[in-house]
């Protein structure tokens, strides 16, 4: 007796029972239904919820029982009870599925009787592994409905308002992305013994390349004609449907793809493409400049030079080190698929990475939080536009961008803490005659160098040495140059470092905490070249040095304990983030000499992107991160192959690039990660 496909798809959708749903009886022996596609009634409206049995219900939250179970370890697979409860997940999946496709029969009545016997034949098969999956965790201990369930598959495809959100949604999203799980989980199976859920597994997935393949071609004859097939993907799904749904968190199955048909531009464009899975994002930037934006008396216009500008630009990714797999970098121009891959095979987990000028989506998403690299008129202008979409409650490294607000950016802002911990070191100057009576001060203590600074600058940028304390043309034209920019310049005596160093503070409504501490590579000129970064931040270093900083400085008091009491106050109640403190070491006389404090950096910082590298790296060892001139690499190629070559990429040993060097302009950061750090030290001449 047949059936039209309305009659089946009406009991699936709206059944109560398992066997209704799943037309047990056709699965128990005999000739298969035969059903005819005569009868095209009006489309249904979407139900609320398909219809369920009981113990499967899926609620309006979500979920049944008050809650979702977590997903089962794999490193617990070899246990029959979780190995059931990983069942029950992907026996619900299969359920929705099917639910789904008896929808899309019912929706469009009036779709290609082609495309329609395609989903047709296919929900047939969704219903057989579904009571496939149902077999098997029952021999593992477990009923269908033992777990609550969830709702995710329905909630995203359901709204479908035509059969090609259908195919862009269940067959290339869900559908493809189970090319990844299927295949992987099979092995996993397989490795722990159980030969009979593999033997499923392996069996959905061969089906999964004829799903994937229905949906494929049926989203080619509808997408619009002269657009590639990943544009059309791209431009047919909204948030919160994100395009890394379309893969596994599991290994990229790229033989899969080309076995279905998918076009080389869509396998690699997929392949290294990462996006928020539903945690709300939090918005990075990397902004360099904005200390020298303030010199310019917060002109939102400013532009940096050329080479300034470049820095920007080239090291877009460092924001990377520290956001999360869901978060989104905004970047100038995107990396290559090579290079993404490149950082993938040195265990990088990659954020969601946002070309500046197509970020105009973010404007319909919530957003969990606003992070430029350094809060200022510029970042606020930039940043401005996405607070539409901010969670309430989120903070802000400033909550608004006030007068006065960038003081804490000068020079004189790291005298200021210097002396509030006791140390008197160099002398804020806002004219000519100021400058020249702290040099000849100096000159009458000492008669040595003395180090002129502009008051706002960076990473060792707008710095002056007076060889003697003797001007020049070449200084006083300087000097001029700075007071006119920048209102003043900081005068202090040159010292005979040894050392840098920084800690490197978080600040919220908590307080402030020490995250770390950290070893700063600087050339003579005091411009910064990298950081070193270690469990133990002092490794390596010589005992006199040793014995120096713990048992003569106190450094583990002063900057674990004192400095944050202090910074609590200094730093005032809307701060937020990141704030660094610079230090070193020097000799006088012979005897080593600890500066407290040489400067304060109220935003990320060098040495905060090498810590936080550390910490993703899980490793105890110790890294190096540097900024190198392009120019210095000779042969990108040879070069690349001579510090990426013979390492362990596991993750133990890895010298990778974080951005490309074949696109970089003028820099190229460079992440180490060694056993033994001072292997990296030597090479780097530390």
């Amino acid at each position: 007796m047949s059936m039209e496909i309305r009659e089946v798809a009406e009991g699936v959708l709206f059944g109560r029972s398992l066997d209704e749903k799943l037309c047990v009886g056709d699965f128990r022996g005999g000739a298969p239904r035969e059903v005819t596609d005569v009868v095209r009634e009006c489309g249904l409206s979407m139900p609320e919820l398909p219809g369920r049995p009981s113990e499967l219900m899926i609620s309006e939250r979500g979920v049944s029982g008050g809650g979702v179970s977590s997903f089962p370890k794999v490193n617990r697979m070899d246990e029959k009870a979780e190995r059931g409860k990983m069942l029950h997940f992907l026996a619900n999946h299969e359920l929705l599925a099917t639910e789904l496709m008896a929808l899309v029969l019912l929706k469009f009545p009036h779709a290609p009787e082609e495309f329609r016997r395609g989903v047709y034949e296919t929900m047939r098969e969704e219903q057989a592994h579904t009571l496939m999956y149902m077999r098997r965790m029952r021999e593992c201990g477990m009923e269908f409905g033992e777990l609550p369930v969830n709702d995710y598959f329905w909630r995203m495809v359901a709204p479908m308002e035509c059969p090609m959100d259908f195919v862009s949604r269940l067959s290339l999203v869900f559908e493809q992305a189970n090319l990844d799980y299927s295949l992987y989980y099979g092995r996993l199976f397989r490795e722990v013994g159980d030969t009979a859920t593999a033997a499923v597994l392996e069996k959905i997935y061969e089906d999964e390349i004829g799903h994937v393949g229905h949906g494929l071609k049926w989203f080619r004859r509808w997408k619009d004609e002269g657009v590639t097939d990943w544009a059309a993907f791209k431009k047919q799904l909204h948030f919160p449907l994100t395009l890394a749904r379309a893969k596994g968190m599991a290994p990229y199955d790229r033989d899969g793809r080309e076995r279905v048909g998918i076009d080389a531009e869509w396998i690699d464009s997929l392949e290294v493409i990462e996006q928020s899975r539903g945690r709300t994002p939090v918005l990075h930037w990397f902004n360099p400049n904005e200390e020298l934006a303030m010199a310019g008396g917060g002109d939102v216009r400013f532009q940096p030079k050329k080479s300034h500008l470049m820095l920007e630009r080239d090291l877009g990714l460092l924001p990377m080190a520290w956001a999360r797999r869901d978060d989104v970098v905004l970047v100038d121009e995107l990396p290559s698929r090579e290079h993404v891959l490149r950082l993938k095979r040195c265990g990088f987990v990659i954020p969601e990475l946002m070309k500046i000028g197509e970020d105009g989506d973010l404007l319909e998403r919530k957003i969990g939080g606003l992070k430029p690299w350094a809060w200022g008129p510029v970042a606020c202008e930039f940043m401005s536009r996405f607070k539409v979409g901010l969670q309430e409650g989120v903070e802000l490294g400033w909550r608004e961008w006030g007068a006065g607000s960038g003081d804490l950016f000068s020079k004189g802002s790291g005298l200021e803490l210097a002396r509030v911990l006791g140390e008197e070191v160099g002398s804020l100057c806002l004219g000519v005659d100021e400058v020249l009576s702290a040099v000849d001060e100096l000159k009458g203590a000492g008669g040595g160098d003395v180090l002129l600074k502009a008051l706002w600058s960076s990473a060792g940028r707008g710095h002056m040495r007076l060889v003697g304390g003797e001007w020049s043309d070449g200084s006083r034209a300087w000097l001029d140059k700075m007071l006119v920019q920048q209102g003043g310049v900081v005068v202090e005596p040159w010292l005979d470092r040894v050392m840098d160093f920084s800690a490197q503070y978080e600040v919220s409504e908590d307080g402030v905490k020490l995250v770390g501490m950290t070893r700063v590579m600087n050339d003579v000129m005091g411009r910064y070249l990298g950081t070193f970064v270690h469990s133990k931040w002092t490794s390596g270093l010589e005992p006199e040095m040793t014995e120096f900083l713990f048992r003569h400085a106190g450094v583990r008091e002063l900057y674990k304990e004192e400095v944050p009491e202090v910074l609590g106050g200094f730093l005032g109640d809307d701060y937020r983030g990141n704030f660094g403190v610079d230090a070193m070491v020097y000799r006088d006389g012979g005897e080593l000499r600890l500066r407290r404090v040489v400067e304060v950096n109220p935003r990320m910082t060098m040495g905060r992107v090498a810590l936080e590298l550390l910490i993703k790296s899980g490793y105890a060892g110790g890294g190096v991160f540097e900024i190198l001139r392009k120019s210095r690499l000779g042969d990108v190629g040879a070069w690349l192959d001579g510090l990426m070559g013979g390492l362990d990429l596991g993750g133990v040993e890895v010298s990778c690039p974080l951005n490309d060097p074949y696109v970089a302009g003028e820099f190229v950061g460079v992440w180490h990660l060694r056993k033994d750090p001072r292997d990296v030290l030597k090479v780097l001449g530390m």
